[in-house]
């Protein structure tokens, strides 16, 4: 059995910050997650860094939650 499963992304970012919002429907759990960065004042503006660090901060929050929500699954799987 094959399955697709969609992350969205929200990114909000101005001059020095970035902020993304991931968002995951998981067969009834719904997780979500922010990432931020933020530019030193004294770098150059690179939008393209900002995002990918605010999304690996939020995909990594996002991993945590899902990793929890299964370790839960399977405690209470074990203990019924």
């Amino acid at each position: 059995m094959e399955k697709d499963i969609t992350i969205d992304v929200h990114i909000d970012e101005d001059e020095s910050n970035t902020v993304v919002r991931t968002v995951l429907d998981l067969r009834g759990d719904h997780f979500e997650a922010v990432g931020r960065a933020r530019r030193n004042p004294t770098d150059q503006p690179m939008p393209l860094i900002g995002e990918e660090l605010a999304l690996a901060r939020a995909l990594t929050s996002l991993h945590g939650q899902i990793m929890e929500a299964a370790q839960d699954k399977i405690a209470r799987f074990l203990n019924d």
